[in-house]
């Protein structure tokens, strides 16, 4: 039980410092290689014809946009 202990409060301070360093240094979360804009591409789905249940996805989106823009509850 000793051994528990021990690991778990050296993993605790190991997630406190890491805490402690991202807020002192203020930065975004970011990827390794900063994501698909880092290879030119815009958006996540960049086929010319997108799959079904991408079209379904992005028809509830220009739904949802448009009532926005009526200013009507959702």
């Amino acid at each position: 039980m000793m051994y528990f202990m021990i690991t778990f409060v050296a993993f605790g301070l190991v997630f406190l410092a890491m805490g402690i360093g991202y807020i002192l240094q203020r930065k975004t979360l970011a990827g390794s290689c900063g994501g698909l804009s880092g290879i030119g591409v815009e958006k996540a789905c960049d086929c010319d014809d997108p799959c079904d249940n991408r079209k379904a996805k992005m028809a509830k989106e220009e739904a949802r946009r448009q009532m926005l823009e009526e200013n009507r509850i959702i």
